[in-house]
């Protein structure tokens, strides 16, 4: 058991919460990505099965392992041809888009059910010691991990949302400028992720701001009740 609590970057009796919140977001964020294209005129997502929400379609296995390991991971991209859009810049835009926005309200919602049921007492009146903990450990990792979402997709690297609203953000000219020096970006993220000096100024700032976000949007609504 020691063995695979170190194995993990999350303790084993964490892990289900984590593995629910995970397969819940990255479905989403995927499906969103692949229905805004089909909408938009670009059948590619939907002829292979991609606009749906089951789970399976959208997982790498390797992606999920990675997360639980090494603390960064991925699900299946979505293949988009923005060629087959009426408006390839601001339909690319809004497809790119779609995805964080889809974990920001994810993050929105989740954060509502929790300070809904602790404001209305429903929590304080669970006497089961081990649902009480489920509960709140569920909500806390769900909506962390969602609010975080939203914000590290935002980063302008490839493989990332963020580039490719950059992308579609800048002029032309430059679009192309950036395309041809993309294969270096990828490994300035990848540097980002591994380095921990690089960590502690880019990753973990985004951490305490999605703890921020998930927090003060909390203390909101249960200052409602």
């Amino acid at each position: 058991m020691d063995f695979l609590n170190s194995l993990f970057r999350y303790p084993l009796d964490q892990l289900p919460f984590f593995l629910l919140t995970i397969l819940i977001a990255f479905t989403v964020h995927e499906f969103a990505h692949a229905y805004f294209a089909n909408k938009f005129g670009d059948p590619t997502a939907k002829l292979l099965g991609r606009v749906t929400l089951n789970p399976v379609v959208h997982f790498d296995l390797l992606g999920v392992l990675m997360l639980l390991i090494a603390g960064f991971g991925w699900a299946r991209p979505v293949p988009v041809n923005r060629a087959n859009f009426d408006k390839p810049r601001r339909m690319s835009l809004i497809v790119s888009l779609a995805g964080p926005l889809s974990n920001l309200l994810l993050a929105i919602i989740g954060t509502i059910v929790f300070a809904t049921l602790v404001g209305t007492g429903v929590m304080h009146n669970i006497e089961n010691e081990r649902l009480y903990t489920a509960i709140a450990t569920f909500f806390f990792m769900f909506n962390l991990t969602n609010f975080f979402l939203f914000l590290f997709n935002l980063i302008p690297l490839p493989p990332l949302d963020g580039y490719r609203v950059l992308e579609e953000l800048l002029p032309p000219s430059i679009s192309r400028k950036l395309q041809g020096v993309e294969q270096w970006s990828i490994f300035i993220f990848l540097l980002i992720l591994i380095v921990p000096p690089l960590r502690d100024v880019t990753i973990n700032p985004l951490y305490m701001l999605a703890y921020s976000m998930y927090d003060d949007f909390g203390n909101l609504i249960k200052g409602l009740f």
